[in-house]
């Protein structure tokens, strides 16, 4: 294979892997519920099965801090390798994992267990295939090259997505509830061997190379807690972003639209389906307007959207319509496009190469087990127990804005070409 193909391939199939297992298991939620938290109430079943998806964040963390600072110390391929034999070993175990019915408590108290270790794995593949792809790509196509971990993350939850709904469309609900949800792990065991034999292939990056000659002494986090304070808490605040807008709209999203506003589940999936397929074309086109334009231009356009129109998106929704429901899916998967696109890379440019790896993982994955894993709970509380419907809108609101203020305030133009004595050039 062709070095550039392979690099590009390193990048993108760790990464579908990575999200589609780990996403899968919102988009079954319902079964889940039934099969593994059985309760009198059903709001109760499906907040208990949302609260397992959550603790798969919590792990993550950990994931992060083990997975980064191997990239760092030992390297990015040997990371990349690692993170990616972890992460097949928890979704085939759910597979053969039996119901509440067969062995009691023991199944939703492995299932989350098997969750926590999805978490853990997951927690270092996005970030350091993030530095992988980043540190090989030239400077002045770092946020295109760098796209293509987004574009696999995307594409694996698509492919979640679309599984999904062909099951629904293909399976009656008994058939769904008995085993369907199974057979949507299976992708997993192809993914994972390819992944495997593609980053075998590839080879490290100069950037880490060069680094190698003058290791850093010390924890690379706590390095990067002394002398960048800024890139860590503005990673910490657009991570939050990612993580609610994410969750909330291509998670918890179909949920909302199948059990508050009576569409059928084929119906929000597929509108869900439709939104992601515009959010992975989007990504490439947005992630070459950054590199021609820079970082803060995408930043402050997306944020400002999301700030000041998410509630309002919100109510229109409420009118049930799948027509309307479907266009304002789709514009909030616009305005995504501009904001997640260029994430990754900015968030890797803040911070120089000898502690990239560690910080962006561990700041990046801390800030999404805290706010994009429980954002489907908060949301399913405050519509179900609490009967506001337009919590999702106010809380991407509230967020967003937030961080359209640290933005102004705080981010540097990263972008080497364009910044201004702030961006991490190397």
């Amino acid at each position: 294979m062709a070095s550039r193909r392979v690099l590009f391939f390193t990048g993108i199939v760790g990464n579908t892997l990575e999200w589609y297992d780990f996403i899968v298991y919102g988009y079954f939620a319902s079964q889940f519920a039934k099969l593994f938290f059985p309760s009198k109430d059903p709001s109760t079943s499906l907040i208990l099965s949302f609260s397992a998806f959550a603790v798969g964040f919590f792990s993550r963390p950990l994931g992060a801090l083990f997975i980064g600072y191997l990239g760092d110390k030992k390297g990015r391929k040997p990371a990349l390798l690692v993170s990616i034999i972890l992460m097949a070993i928890p979704s085939l175990l759910i597979i053969f994992l039996p119901t509440y019915e067969t062995i009691g408590i023991g199944a939703p108290l492995i299932l989350t267990f098997l969750r926590l270790l999805q978490g853990f794995s997951a927690g270092g593949e996005y970030t350091t295939s993030v530095a992988f792809l980043l540190e090989h790509s030239p400077p002045e196509r770092r946020a295109l090259w760098s796209s293509l971990n987004l574009l696999g993350a995307i594409f694996g939850i698509l492919l979640g997505s679309l599984t999904a709904t062909l099951l629904h469309y293909v399976l009656d609900q008994r058939t769904l509830d008995a085993y369907g949800w199974r057979i949507a792990y299976l992708p997993t065991v192809f993914l994972a061997i390819v992944g495997y034999v593609i980053r075998k292939h590839t080879y490290e990056t100069p950037a880490f190379l060069r680094e190698q000659l003058s290791p850093l002494k010390g924890f690379p986090l706590l390095y990067a807690l002394r002398h960048h304070p800024r890139a860590f808490l503005l990673t910490l605040i657009l991570s939050m972003v990612q993580g609610v807008a994410f969750y909330i709209l291509f998670v918890y999203f179909p949920t909302y639209f199948s059990r508050y506003l009576n569409l059928p589940p084929t119906q929000a999936l597929l509108s869900n389906t439709l939104a992601m397929t515009l959010l992975c074309v989007l990504i490439i086109p947005c992630a070459y307007l950054s590199d021609r334009l820079g970082r803060r231009p995408l930043f402050i356009f997306s944020l400002a959207l999301f700030a000041g129109l998410s509630f309002w998106l919100n109510r229109y929704l409420l009118d049930g319509a799948f027509s309307g429901i479907l266009a304002i899916h789709i514009t909030f998967a616009l305005i995504s496009g501009f904001f997640m696109s260029i994430l990754p890379v900015t968030l890797a440019e803040l911070f120089p190469v000898k502690v990239r790896s560690t910080s962006f993982a561990v700041l990046y994955n801390v800030s999404l087990a805290l706010f994009g894993g429980t954002a489907p709970m908060l949301a399913t509380y405050f519509v179900d127990k609490r009967h506001f419907l337009l919590f999702p809108g106010a809380y991407l609101s509230v967020v967003t804005a937030l961080a359209f203020v640290f933005v102004l305030l705080f981010l540097p133009e990263t972008h080497p070409l364009r910044a201004k004595g702030s961006a991490q050039r190397s």
